[in-house]
């Protein structure tokens, strides 16, 4: 079984001006993932796809196989990010000449995850023969209890109605916030251009303190506050 990692590493960052190689705790941010990867033992190849030759020449100091130049139409501020994945699929196995039976995908900007919330997400997709597996965490609001939308009037209500009522939220369904933390596919359902959402696909459940992506300088404090106390231990 061969296993693939790609970090999807975007140039043109806007809540964050170059996250992805500003140093977090003495390292870009994206070492955390590269790092992470190896550090897992679980991969044949780690590859760092990227639009901008800063980031990449960054990826490739902090121990990244290969290197993916993302063309420019993948990496807008519109571009969505499994284009992007697949391209550096195809152009891994492109150059290694052999086709990958796992592949993971870890967001860049994640760095609180830990080495066995990988292994654990990549165990219970090989142990369990899905699609796919995503990571997210409990959420804070339920759409069946106080997560509300605006209808076609402009009038509030909640998002997801019950016939019967929910009168504490303990008592609503389960419900989960995606973190983009960690996706793992099987390759004929990443480069089959299917959505990310199959009739098997399973969630691998992280708690919050691991769990933020930074998209603003308040994420990027947060985090920078929790790597702290972890290096302070």
């Amino acid at each position: 079984m061969k296993r693939l990692c790609t970090i999807c590493a975007r140039g043109g960052s806007k809540g964050v001006k170059n996250k992805n190689i500003r140093d977090m705790h003495g390292k870009p941010l994206i070492a955390y993932s590269i790092e992470l990867a190896r550090q897992s033992g679980l991969f044949d190849i780690i590859a760092v796809s990227s639009d901008s030759q800063l980031i990449l020449d960054v990826a490739a100091d902090w121990g990244a196989d290969i290197l993916v130049n993302r063309p420019l139409d993948m990496a807008a501020d519109t571009s969505a990010k499994l284009p992007a994945i697949r391209h550096c699929v195809q152009q891994v196995e492109e150059i290694m000449q052999y086709k990958f039976s796992t592949l993971v995908d870890l967001d860049a900007t994640s760095p609180l995850r830990t080495v066995q919330d990988l292994r654990n997400a990549v165990e219970l997709f090989e142990s369990r023969g899905v699609s796919n597996v995503i990571t997210g965490m409990p959420s804070r609001r339920s759409p069946y209890f106080n997560l509300v939308e605006l209808n076609d009037e402009g009038f509030v209500q909640l998002s997801k109605p019950l016939t019967v009522p929910i009168v504490r939220r303990q008592d609503a369904p389960l419900c989960f916030d995606m973190n983009a933390s960690i996706y793992v596919w099987k390759r004929e359902i990443l480069l089959g251009d299917y959505g990310l959402f199959q009739g098997d696909t399973l969630l691998y459940e992280m708690p919050e303190e691991r769990s933020i992506d930074i998209d603003s300088e308040l994420d990027w404090k947060f985090v920078e506050w929790i790597l702290g106390g972890r290096e302070g231990k």
